[in-house]
């Protein structure tokens, strides 16, 4: 794997990339790049688009409410990670973008809000999510864009899921105390981390899940966590164990 360069400023282009591709910037890209970065013409920058890799590209056109990026050469092809989906019940604004960017960081390939009966931010902004989601791959070098799916109600997410995908999720009175040890018990293939809201799945969702042969409950040892902290955690446990750290 092609080692990212941190020094290097990044920009996320929705365009397909190729050498020698013209590139025209958005408003908000021109300010970052002219009045934020101060480039000129011919400085160079990484772009990606979450298909065609990392390329580095040179400014052109420059002025107060233009440019151009002129594509000249792949520096990492695409690469693809762990197939982690991250299953989760919205929170407030702030700690919500907290999750989301964590989420981004840890690897997650979909980002899936889901409303179940103890939720309190039923309204999701799915924008605010997505610039998120794009801020945190710019900074950590990530180049595989998770997607960000509408909010579902939790009975239809269960109604329609896919059984092929192992849903883990995590329950304070889960049966083994260990993580580890439950996650060492499932076989590799497409996992979903699901993580509640503040006070947890009520007593019907818990049983649901509990009665799913595709679902297993893990703890978070024996300390209360929030609900975005409790995602930090079991994200890098299911990676360390199931994931690409594996």
């Amino acid at each position: 794997m092609a080692v990212h360069d941190f020094n290097a400023e990044r920009l996320f282009v929705d365009a397909a990339l190729a050498p020698g591709a013209t590139i025209t910037c958005t408003n908000e890209q021109v300010n970052y790049l002219i009045n934020v970065l101060r480039l000129k013409n011919e400085d160079e920058i990484l772009i990606f688009n979450g298909r065609d890799g990392e390329w580095r590209a040179a400014v052109s056109g420059a002025s107060k409410r233009r440019c151009n990026l002129i594509v000249h050469k792949q520096v990492r092809p695409q690469e693809s990670g762990a197939d982690l989906h991250y299953v989760f019940a919205p929170l407030k604004r702030a700690r919500l973008d907290y999750m989301v960017q964590k989420a981004v960081e840890l690897g997650a390939a979909r980002l899936r809000p889901v409303i179940t009966r103890r939720t309190i931010a039923e309204r999701v902004n799915l924008e605010r999510m997505r610039s998120n989601v794009i801020e945190a791959a710019e900074q950590c070098g990530i180049l595989a864009l998770p997607a960000v799916d509408e909010p579902v109600k939790f009975s239809d997410l269960l109604a329609g899921w896919d059984g092929s995908r192992r849903i883990i999720f995590c329950d304070e009175a889960a049966e083994t105390a260990s993580p580890l040890a439950a996650l060492q018990q499932i076989s590799p293939g497409p996992v979903a981390v699901l993580v509640g809201p503040e006070g947890g799945f009520d007593a019907t969702e818990r049983t649901l899940l509990l009665g799913r042969s595709d679902t297993t409950a893990i703890s978070l040892g024996p300390r209360i966590m929030r609900a975005d902290t409790a995602a930090v955690a079991a994200l890098s446990l299911v990676n360390s164990v199931l994931g690409d750290w594996a």
